[in-house]
């Protein structure tokens, strides 16, 4: 096709076999877009495209990727915010006739569909680093770094010391959006047993864990698509097994817990009812 639909945050080119999205720098555009820069979307990895009315005299014209084809989709696991989804662009109402126009045509040119079995879009480069609430992860494209913060880090990854993880080690990522308390990086080694593992990623050296101000989805999530994407290249996936469930905790944990709460419960990012509930939840576990 060739052309190119400018929306809010984002123009699409529409190419032979792919999308070129290109995401503005402006003050207003979601800092995860402004990330991203430029992506180019091979049509092999969308299986589906539709156009929806928005908010405020809007409509959104959005690419469905399949399942799979996307680390960074992959790493989100379904907790990207809306206004965050890569895959949306908006346009102002008035030029609905010409998006459902692209639409038709960029449907016309969709030939697969269902789970992809590998990535089919380029994930984040590295080398990337981002600062958790409990230490510094760093990734050069074949290691995957931990270094903690005196601040911050339990005493259980003071007694572990610095973490370094080869991809080769690793069968997947687990990552836990930072707007919601409690956020998380977590690394899955390849062959370890998983009731091994502790079961609260503070307590676990294979995770950094995310506090007020710390690991911002647009620096923590291209950081975790790298580096399952790095995995993905370096042999088919492993199946993973779920954590235990949560042994009884250390009071001393579950007060740092509760403090780290009530300083989202300050700044205004968790209600009262949210705070009333979450703390509930953590006294419960002594």
């Amino acid at each position: 096709m060739g052309d190119v639909l400018a929306g809010f945050h984002a123009a699409w080119e529409f190419e032979s076999d792919s999308v070129l999205i290109r995401y503005e720098r402006g003050i207003r555009t979601p800092k995860l877009f402004q990330v991203l820069g430029t992506r180019r979307i091979p049509l092999a990895a969308l299986e589906g495209v539709t156009l929806t009315a928005g908010r405020r005299g809007t409509v959104v014209l959005r690419a469905e990727p399949r399942p799979g084809a996307d680390p960074l989709m992959e790493a989100a696991d379904g907790q990207l915010k809306e206004n965050h989804d890569p895959y949306r662009l908006v346009l102002p109402a008035e030029r609905e006739t010409l998006a459902e126009y692209y639409a038709d045509e960029l449907r016309a040119r969709l030939t697969e569909s269902g789970p992809a079995d590998r990535h089919l879009v380029a994930p984040p480069a590295a080398p990337l680093q981002f600062k958790a609430y409990d230490g510094k992860a760093s990734f050069d494209g074949t290691t995957v770094s931990f270094r903690w913060f005196w601040t911050g880090a339990s005493s259980a990854k003071w007694k572990a010391g610095d973490q370094r993880f080869s991809v080769a080690e690793l069968g997947g990522v687990e990552w836990r959006s930072p707007e919601l308390f409690e956020g998380h990086l977590r690394l899955l080694p390849r062959d370890a047993d998983a009731a091994a593992r502790p079961a609260q990623p503070d307590q676990d050296p294979a995770s950094v864990v995310f506090g007020l101000g710390y690991g911002a989805v647009h620096e923590s999530l291209p950081f975790a698509a790298a580096v399952l994407a790095a995995i993905r290249s370096a042999s088919p996936p492993a199946p993973v097994t779920a954590a235990v469930t949560a042994p009884r905790r250390d009071p001393a944990d579950i007060a740092e817990r509760i403090r780290r709460l009530g300083e989202l419960h300050q700044a205004g990012l968790v209600t009262d009812e949210e705070f009333s509930v979450k703390k509930a939840e953590l006294l419960a576990e002594l």
